[in-house]
């Protein structure tokens, strides 16, 4: 960190705080509604992203398309079976992705390697980390919970974030916005497979419709440039 701008340092700072934010805002959705209903739910903020950088007046079809998806999830007008703080939760995971992309490829641009991405991690770590020992206490010492808690942090956050920040570096952060329009749909099925959470037909067709109005973006943004 020596020899570092003090606007550099505050840029990985930020970038901390964006992935601290979206890791528990997400994490604690998921601990309340299912998994692919939350990461649909979040998806709406990279999707926000692309279609407020692009410059197409179709991206207004796409956003209505996936909000229609995500009201048909949460059936605010209604019963819908889902936790309130969970669907809360998500959107507030969905604000933090939003911003998090930006300040990921700035980060990459202004930081070797992975040299910002670790800093802005350690941050993360410190912002969140009193929460974790609160909750966990002595059971945080606990050897195969450590064991288990290193595999999660390299398969959840050191190696995709890692990837993604490259990523960055290649192409527009509107694209990768929109890249990863099947994440609601891998998450719906790894929370069927992995967790036995079942998805009613509703849900189903909601999520779809995420993924086609991100598909849908996707087009535009590529028409663009």
């Amino acid at each position: 960190m020596r020899g570092r701008a003090r606007q550099d340092l505050a840029l990985a700072v930020a970038f901390g705080i964006a992935l601290a934010t979206m890791n528990w805002a997400i994490y604690s959705a998921m601990d309340r509604i299912p998994i692919g209903v939350a990461v649909t739910i979040e998806f709406a903020g990279p999707l926000g992203l692309a279609v407020a950088l692009s410059r197409r007046a179709l991206d207004l079809a796409w956003v209505a398309l996936a909000a229609a998806g995500i009201l048909l999830l949460t059936n605010p007008f209604g019963a819908s079976g889902l936790d309130p703080a969970g669907v809360a939760l998500s959107l507030l995971a969905a604000a933090a992705w939003a911003v998090y992309i930006p300040l990921s490829a700035r980060t990459g641009r202004v930081f070797p390697g992975a040299s910002g991405l670790a800093i802005a991690m350690g941050v993360g770590a410190l912002i969140v980390a009193p929460a974790g020992i609160a909750e966990g206490g002595a059971n945080l010492l606990d050897p195969g919970l450590l064991a288990s808690a290193a595999v999660v942090a390299l398969a959840s956050s050191v190696i995709p974030y890692s990837l993604e920040i490259e990523s960055l570096r290649r192409i527009p952060a509107r694209i990768f916005g929109v890249l990863m329009s099947l994440e609601p749909a891998v998450a719906a099925l790894a929370g069927l497979v992995i967790l036995g959470q079942a998805l009613g037909a509703g849900d189903v067709l909601a999520i779809a419709l995420v993924v086609a109005a991100s598909a849908g973006a996707a087009s535009s943004v590529r028409g663009d440039g």
